[in-house]
């Protein structure tokens, strides 16, 4: 495996310590497999230092400058935590390592958080509390620095509903927005915490639902409890435009749940990704293949054994024939037919009531209301 480089923070004037990383954000300890040096030892910047193992994988920790290697008391075989100090760096051999308290090294990070290695870099440079975190997400960087922004910005007041386990927020208040926010209700079991939506002021509704702010309040939501989150930007005109908002909510740990509507049909056979939703009357076929974030809009039909890749746009009324293949970003409107086996590439454009009888081509688009081919 290739030595990676880990972050050194400096400590006193003449020494820095080389901390255990998190190398697997799931699992907090890794077993110390072997040593590579000796205490005393001078040893160059990129000199191996020791050999790291958990379950999944096997890290080799490098120097990322040179020293002498002072206070290395572990032995192979040893579980070590992450954030744990294996030994300093020193620029003289006799410099002498300060006592750890082993008790507040082993609870640097809380059971069950699972925090990727940059972000625990950047929570421990920024002095982060890890117990303020989260339990469940995974913690990244972003996730982080969104944290950080918002914490020096007025602090949202989350509605004390965000800590329940069916919690939800909807991003994007528009039209289909509103849709989605009539979906949640009629496939019931959700709390609808609050509407994101960066174009609107805090305070306003959509329906019922009142509006939190934009993208800045996401990370005091998540801190809130509130794990769940679903996109109600349509894209029309725009894939892009939903495509980044899922961008969005990944970046800050946020869960996709698949929405079905209770009058739509859906297949036993069938598999939808996460964040799928299928609205009022739609039907969805056989061993039929929906992937993440699509859109089955009302009274949609997607036959046996079609495949929709990501972000795919099905308008009301659109029917796949059996076999239909629809690459990634495709938008197709309203009262489109699609013949059997027809593959539509990524990005496509289908207007509303267009025929489609042979493939079309990445992003290639057919005029509403044309046959194609011409």
């Amino acid at each position: 495996m290739r030595p990676r480089r880990l972050w050194y923070k400096p400590h006193m004037s003449k020494a820095f310590p080389v901390t255990i990383p998190l190398i697997n954000p799931n699992e907090n300890e890794a077993r110390l497999v072997a040593l590579h040096a000796k205490p005393g030892q001078k040893v160059k910047a990129g000199a191996l230092l020791a050999t790291l193992e958990t379950t999944k994988s096997t890290f080799e920790l490098v120097a990322e400058q040179g020293g002498y290697v002072v206070g290395l008391p572990r032995k192979p075989g040893n579980m070590l935590r992450a954030g744990e100090i294996l030994c300093y760096l020193a620029g003289t051999k006799t410099w002498k390592a300060p006592k750890t308290n082993k008790k507040t090294i082993s609870t640097k990070i809380p059971e069950g958080l699972r925090i990727t290695q940059p972000a625990l870099i950047l929570a421990q440079k920024e002095k982060l509390d890890l117990s303020t975190l989260p339990i469940g997400p995974i913690i990244t960087e972003e996730y982080l620095h969104r944290t950080l922004k918002t914490a020096q910005s007025v602090k949202a007041e989350i509605p004390k509903e965000a800590n329940q386990p069916n919690a939800i927020i909807v991003y994007g208040g528009g039209g289909h927005g509103k849709a989605v926010i009539e979906l949640l209700k009629a496939v019931g079991g959700y709390t609808i915490v609050s509407v994101i939506d960066d174009g609107r002021e805090p305070g306003d509704r959509v329906l019922d639902v009142p509006v939190l702010g934009g993208e800045g309040v996401l990370a005091d939501v998540l801190l809130a409890g509130c794990l769940q989150a679903v996109n109600a930007v349509g894209g029309i005109g725009a894939i892009s435009s939903r495509i980044a908002v899922f961008e969005k909510l990944r970046a800050a740990a946020f869960e996709f749940p698949s929405l079905v509507h209770p009058s739509s049909v859906v297949e036993p056979s069938a598999s939808l990704a996460a964040g799928v939703q299928v609205f009022p009357q739609a039907y969805i076929g056989s061993e039929a293949q929906i992937g993440l974030g699509c859109i089955v809009n009302t009274g949609a039909i997607v036959s046996h054994d079609c495949v929709l890749e990501d972000y795919v746009n099905l308008a009301p009324g659109a029917i796949l024939a059996g076999g239909v293949h629809v690459g990634n970003g495709t938008l197709i409107g309203m009262g489109v037919t699609v013949n059997l086996n027809v593959r539509i590439g990524a990005r496509a454009r289908i207007g509303n009531g267009a025929t489609v009888k042979d493939d079309v081509p990445e992003g290639g688009i057919v005029r509403a209301g044309s046959i194609w081919p011409d």
